[in-house]
């Protein structure tokens, strides 16, 4: 085997272990425990390998958000296999709001501050665009114009982020949450119905 391909294969074992390590202590600690002299040191690296892989701990944080939307991606896109659309509404809801309690450090950094806003709806946007093709065949299943399918979509993504919320600060509950989660999205669903 040439020495370049052996090379790539270590450099790319390493970055993952990088990615793992980092992933452990945000999900575990979070945000504020992240910093590259720790993962250095979980990985049995110095910093200066961290970096050769990161520009930054944000360069790192980034790859950790994009990493949590993939996650939440393969969550709704599991739901999809529903053939009902009405339920497969519901559990995207119900799974959003899973997630969310499932990975309450991760999720913050999704949704926070750590990463600034267009670099977030970056990362969120393959996530966001599997909710708008529910959203659209939801209103072609039900014979509904929906006047603006990105606020249609905000409006929902707004409602599953405020009950994921709840639920993760232990407010109600993940559970709860979720039930709430469904019922929320189920009132929405049902005025624009109504309206159209």
């Amino acid at each position: 085997m040439p020495n370049s391909t052996r090379r790539a294969r270590e450099r790319a074992s390493t970055h993952d272990r990088i990615i793992e390590a980092a992933l452990r202590v945000l999900e575990s600690e979070g945000a504020a425990a992240l910093t590259v002299r720790r993962i250095a040191a979980d990985v049995e690296y110095t910093a200066p390998v961290v970096y050769q892989h990161f520009a930054n701990k944000d360069a790192l944080v980034l790859r950790l958000v994009g990493h949590g939307h993939g996650l939440l991606l393969a969550e709704l896109r599991r739901v999809a296999e529903e053939p009902d659309i009405d339920r497969r509404m519901l559990r995207a809801a119900s799974a959003y709001v899973r997630f969310a309690g499932e990975h309450p450090h991760l999720y913050e950094a999704m949704n926070g501050t750590v990463v600034d806003a267009d670099e977030r709806r970056r990362a969120a946007e393959p996530a966001i665009d599997v909710l708008k093709e529910l959203l659209a065949t939801w209103s072609d299943a039900h014979g509904v114009e929906l006047a603006d399918h990105d606020e249609a979509c905000e409006i929902v993504w707004g409602t599953l982020y405020g009950m994921a919320s709840l639920g993760r600060l232990g407010t109600v509950g993940t559970e709860r949450a979720q039930r709430l989660a469904e019922q929320a999205l189920g009132a929405i669903l049902r005025g624009w119905q109504t309206e159209g």
